[in-house]
């Protein structure tokens, strides 16, 4: 029977969960998941009334055939291939109430791995992202995310033995991972899925559903109220965003067709997050980007936008989330207030051409959009078609590609 992918979406994180208790390992729990949804998807119509469950019981039961068979041909353990087989030892349902796909997070957010093997393991196994998504968000070859994930988890299988969801004050240490590898899915959403074909397929929402999640648990950290909100007037801003297939650039954005519902919820998230910053005037990443959201959510169009306040709220994001993808955004918004006060544009190309050169590749990619926006805006129309064209090499089909095809002048 076909099975629906809004079903598998939400029945995966917890078969892959009841399965890594009973075999005691991240990896076999998601290599029998994977087993058990074949045989699903091969079963007549109608045959499954409970998904999860017919899963959990055949994933234990491949499970279980799999140690009679080894114990039988290691001869290391006799007692296994006896009839009371049956009575293995098969450890519980997990008994808290902690999501199953926050519970795999936490699992894969190990701090006994790299931060870099955490966020490979987190995005394939939880996330359900592609090697290739993968790969694009961190800037790294596919082979080397591919290398990542398979050394990530052999070094978690070593480190912790069973698998095991870790406590309270475990999950608080590895919270700043989990939130990470969250906002890494609602950014790949977000650059890859301006307008989804399919809304069981799009990592942006999931992650919006991962931070509602998050915030179920842990209600008053900032930073856990900061993403959400970063979620939610995401979502909330995307309509109107494309046109006939074709992405609007900002100055062509139809805000009326905005979700009014998602952006009051974000900006109530928004405020709620600044105010719980314990130190003031030293809020974190996530608490800054909803702010950068919130001015964006609350301007009537892109010419009344507060640009210099944006860039003050940049400055202060690139002081505590140095990334490329900051620094390319802050370069853009400063540009808007050159561009306003008739400031010098120059040195501002200079860095973005810098990271093009040398920036991964979603950084790369996001300057050159900048440079040659920076190009179309001042006049420089040839610059503008030729830089548009060079991305037509690297962006995938979609409404992204056909905005610059729009501009580049090609048929």
């Amino acid at each position: 029977m076909p099975i629906d992918p809004a079903a598998f979406r939400t029945a995966w994180p917890q078969v892959v969960r009841s399965l890594a208790v009973s075999t005691r390992s991240l990896d076999s729990g998601e290599e029998y998941a994977a087993e058990a949804f074949a045989r699903a998807a091969a079963q007549p119509d109608g045959a499954i009334e409970d998904l999860v469950g017919w899963c959990v019981r055949v994933g234990r039961r491949t499970w279980l055939d799999t140690v009679r068979h080894q114990a039988v041909f290691a001869r290391l353990q006799p007692q296994l291939a006896r009839p009371e087989v049956a009575d293995v030892d098969v450890p519980p349902e997990p008994s808290d109430d902690l999501d199953d796909r926050l519970a795999l997070l936490f699992v894969a957010c190990d701090d006994a791995l790299a931060p870099g093997a955490q966020l490979v393991l987190a995005m394939r196994v939880v996330c359900g992202l592609s090697i290739r998504q993968i790969a694009g968000h961190l800037g790294v070859a596919e082979a080397t995310a591919a290398a990542r994930l398979t050394r990530a988890k052999s070094a978690l299988a070593r480190a912790r033995g069973e698998f095991a969801v870790p406590d309270g004050a475990a999950r608080a240490a590895r919270l700043p991972v989990v939130l990470a590898c969250v906002a890494g899915l609602f950014t790949v959403g977000q650059r890859d899925g301006l307008q989804p074909a399919d809304a069981t397929q799009d990592p942006a929402r999931d992650a919006s559903t991962l931070a509602e999640a998050l915030v179920a648990e842990y209600p008053d950290d900032p930073e856990v109220l900061g993403l959400r909100a970063v979620c939610r007037l995401g979502l909330a801003r995307r309509p109107g965003r494309v046109r006939d297939g074709v992405a609007l650039p900002l100055d062509e954005v139809d805000r009326s067709a905005w979700d009014g519902r998602l952006l009051s919820a974000g900006l109530d998230d928004a405020t709620a997050a600044l105010a719980r910053v314990e130190t003031p005037g030293r809020p974190g990443r996530f608490v800054l980007e909803a702010a950068i959201s919130g001015v964006h959510a609350t301007a009537r169009d892109a010419a009344s936008t507060d640009w210099p306040r944006l860039a003050q709220l940049y400055d202060a994001l690139l002081h505590v989330w140095p990334s490329p993808a900051t620094r390319v955004a802050r370069l853009v918004v400063l540009g808007r207030v050159a561009l306003h006060d008739g400031g010098d544009l120059a040195p501002i190309e200079r860095e973005l051409e810098d990271l093009l050169a040398d920036g991964p590749p979603y950084a790369a990619r996001d300057a050159s959009l900048a440079l040659a926006d920076l190009a179309r805006r001042t006049g420089r129309a040839d610059e503008a078609a030729g830089r548009y064209r060079e991305l037509l090499d690297v962006i995938p089909a979609g409404p992204l590609r056909e905005f610059c095809r729009r501009y580049a002048g090609s048929p």
